[in-house]
């Protein structure tokens, strides 16, 4: 982390953002993939960024050391460890390099036109580096034997070829879905912004309304959420406090306009979770925002309060009776997805689809008959579906 961004104003490039998180983390993210015990930073000093850095890396159970020159590796590599190297300014996909890395020892390497029109370093007339290596810890004690300021990244990799560490090419660049780039500057940060994004929140599932709705505005505004601090977090308690105040609402007297909220509020949902695979950064709060699940169950209680709330009683009429067609129909449809063809799933699943169609049946006067209509409609569509898989699964 010492290359500064070209022109050489600014912080190092390690610190350049794509999608909100910066290169040193990106390359944090990989490191702890590895399972790598201790994180070593080449930096000249401490910085803010590398102190968030370190909180990560120590969140992860891995020790972490920033030191200022190659040959103080000396004391934290021993010649039984094994050392993944990290080029100053790779950004990498985290499977791609994952799964490259965990093949064993290696020089990672690339054709000569594609790595030197890049930025990496020629190794031989065919090849140019590709920013990272597995090399075994016993090299390091040659640097001992090197320029105190030298590359370390550089010397290790010239060590590991002479030791006969084999070499092992990366995907090309031809393939859109690889990314593996040396950023040097905040125009080729920004350039890479939108592929990155729409790598990280692309689906080969079919997408309901909502999902589709949220994935538009995170490709839009998602980077300038991100770069602005406004994580997934964020929209996520949006996401609560929407549903907190469509309740509220309906308590006023107005269901109709709280189920709207609520509706307002699963979308929120959808790009919180999508936000999460952008920023990609490993924290528990990501693997709880990954799931609709408790959210869901909420959502859907709310939905059944603010629906008994606005269909008209009748005087002899239990209280309880109110809210027992909202309820079957959330259970319904909470079952009948399971049983159903993958392409309507999304659909039936959409709580903002379901949030609206309640907030019109309200609206219109005849919600209780219209929540009943639908409830039965959910049931024997349920039937008929399990009746169809059973036919077709039977011996």
């Amino acid at each position: 982390m010492l290359e500064p961004v070209a022109g050489g104003n600014g912080p190092p490039r390690a610190f350049l953002r794509v999608g909100g998180m910066t290169v040193a983390r990106q390359q944090l993210a990989l490191a702890q993939t590895l399972q790598c015990e201790r994180i070593v930073c080449l930096a000249q000093g401490m910085r803010p960024e590398l102190i968030e850095l370190q909180h990560a890396a120590e969140a992860a159970g891995a020790k972490f050391h920033v030191i200022g020159g190659p040959r103080s590796l000396l004391g934290l590599v021993t010649a039984a460890d094994e050392l993944i190297v990290l080029g100053d300014g790779l950004f990498a996909s985290t499977r791609d390099a994952a799964s490259l890395l965990e093949q064993g020892q290696a020089v990672l390497v690339q054709p000569i036109e594609q790595g030197l029109a890049a930025g990496f370093e020629r190794i031989d007339l065919n090849h140019a580096a590709a920013g990272a290596m597995r090399i075994p810890g016993r090299l390091v004690e040659q640097i001992a034997e090197l320029a105190p300021e030298c590359d370390a990244a550089s010397a290790l990799q010239r060590l590991a070829l002479q030791a006969g560490v084999r070499q092992r090419p990366i995907p090309s660049a031809d393939n859109a879905q690889v990314f593996w780039t040396l950023l040097s500057s905040e125009e080729q940060a920004h350039a890479l912004e939108p592929l990155w994004v729409r790598q990280r929140t692309g689906t080969d599932t079919p997408l309901g309304p909502s999902q589709a709705i949220a994935l538009l505005a995170v490709r839009q505004f998602g980077p300038a959420l991100l770069h602005a601090g406004s994580g997934a977090g964020h929209v996520a308690i949006g996401a609560a406090l929407l549903a907190a105040i469509g309740l509220g609402t309906g308590w006023l007297g107005s269901a109709s306009l709280g189920l709207a909220l609520c509706a307002f509020g699963w979308i929120l949902r959808q790009c919180a979770v999508l936000l999460t695979r952008i920023d990609g950064r490993a924290r528990p709060t990501g693997r709880a925002l990954g799931s609709d699940l408790a959210y869901g169950l909420l959502l859907d209680i709310v939905l059944v309060v603010l629906s008994g709330w606005g269909v008209a009683s009748v005087p002899w009429q239990h209280a309880g009776e109110r809210f027992f067609p909202a309820f079957m129909l959330v259970a319904l449809l909470r079952i009948v997805p399971r049983i159903m063809p993958g392409r309507w799933t999304a659909w039936l699943e959409d709580r903002a689809l379901l949030a609206t169609g309640l907030a019109t049946a309200v609206a219109s006067g005849a919600g209780g008959e219209l929540i009943h209509a639908a409830a039965v409609v959910a049931a024997v569509a349920g039937i008929a579906l399990s009746g169809l898989a059973s036919r077709l699964t039977r011996p």
